[in-house]
């Protein structure tokens, strides 16, 4: 009788992923993407980062593993669905009701993939105990780049990582490991001539396909702009008060994204999926942190929440949210009072 193959402990390592909840596990060199370094310096040279200063701080951490930790010898890339079991653009009509990207409507991503990062980390130092590190989102890691140099997909014209299997709905997550672990197959573009994704932005924040301005980005200016949001974008930011799902949305890959792939700590919040302009109006700082406890969305506050909802209630065509936007002319935040002021002038009340 033949000696059955031992499995490698890079299939036993992806078998493990699944069982933590990650859709897709894959593996590359940490030197295999070695022009993602001079793009991030040429994006950051035009400005295109806005107020995210981290981004030119780290700049030289960012944009290689090594950078960041000279021992790395392979970078295990896992990406977590959070494919909608709705349309993400369904409300773009609906006046009265705010949108929230697709992504913050349920538990906040950051403590999920984090925790089965770990899982992941203490099975693999069990299997071999060699040093490692673990990633999601707040640390100069370049997820996408090494992402598709993995194999987990590609980087679209929209410059976020889009999946054969998952569409644009991954979360990303990073294990640096001293291990040299077998790469796989890096990911193919196969964006084609497609260009849905640039087509869809509201604020054209697509200076060229592949690239973002993140400065014209709605998902930038909703979350990580501080103080007044320039005019020339507002009308384009429509009732949206948290993110964008514009350009992933629509594009054509999401069809093979299976809802039943998606972990069910996304979910959406009832109180998320289409919540009232109005009640947006009225949070004060206890109910802003009451409603977006365990979300993403309780990072940037109430005033920012606020300033974003005003702006949704004047682009809305709704009279009735004038009162509430009256009470908002004498906030303590200058950015929320103006929003509020625009708004009703906007709405010609």
């Amino acid at each position: 009788m033949a000696t059955p193959t031992p499995i490698s402990l890079e299939d036993r390592l992806k078998a493990q992923a699944r069982q933590l909840g990650f859709a897709a596990c894959a593996i590359a060199r940490a030197d295999a993407a070695p022009e993602a370094a001079a793009r991030l310096r040429h994006w950051l040279d035009e400005g295109r980062h806005g107020d995210m200063l981290w981004m030119e701080e780290r700049a030289e951490q960012r944009g290689s593993p090594a950078g960041l930790w000279p021992d790395v010898r392979s970078v295990i890339m896992l990406g977590m669905s959070y494919a909608p079991g709705h349309d993400p653009l369904a409300l773009a009509a609906v006046g009265d009701r705010a949108r929230i990207s697709v992504y913050a409507q349920g538990r906040d991503y950051h403590d999920v993939v984090k925790k089965a990062l770990k899982g992941l980390a203490r099975w693999l130092v069990e299997q071999e105990d060699a040093p490692l590190k673990v990633f999601v989102d707040t640390a100069p890691v370049m997820e996408k780049p090494l992402g598709q140099a993995a194999g987990l997909g590609w980087q679209g014209k929209h410059s976020n990582l889009v999946s054969r299997d998952h569409g644009s709905w991954l979360f990303l997550g990073a294990i640096y490991s001293t291990l040299d672990l077998a790469p796989d197959t890096p990911g193919e573009d196969r964006c084609g001539s497609c260009n849905a994704c640039q087509t869809a932005c509201p604020t054209d924040a697509f200076p060229s396909p592949y690239r973002v301005d993140a400065r014209r980005c709605i998902s930038y200016l909703t979350i990580e702009h501080k103080g007044p949001i320039p005019e020339e974008f507002r009308a384009g930011i429509g009732n949206r008060v948290y993110g964008c799902d514009d350009c992933l949305a629509v594009c054509p890959w999401n069809k093979f994204a299976q809802t039943a792939a998606a972990n069910r700590a996304f979910l959406p919040r009832a109180e998320l999926v289409a919540p009232a302009i109005g009640d947006l109006l009225a949070l004060d700082d206890a109910g802003f942190r009451e409603i977006f406890s365990g979300s993403p969305i309780k990072r940037i506050g109430r005033d920012r929440m606020v300033r974003n909802a005003a702006i949704a209630a004047g682009n809305s065509g709704d009279a009735a949210l004038a009162l509430a936007l009256r009470a908002l002319l004498e906030d303590d935040d200058p950015a929320v009072a103006e929003a509020a002021g625009w708004a009703l002038g906007r709405l010609g009340v």
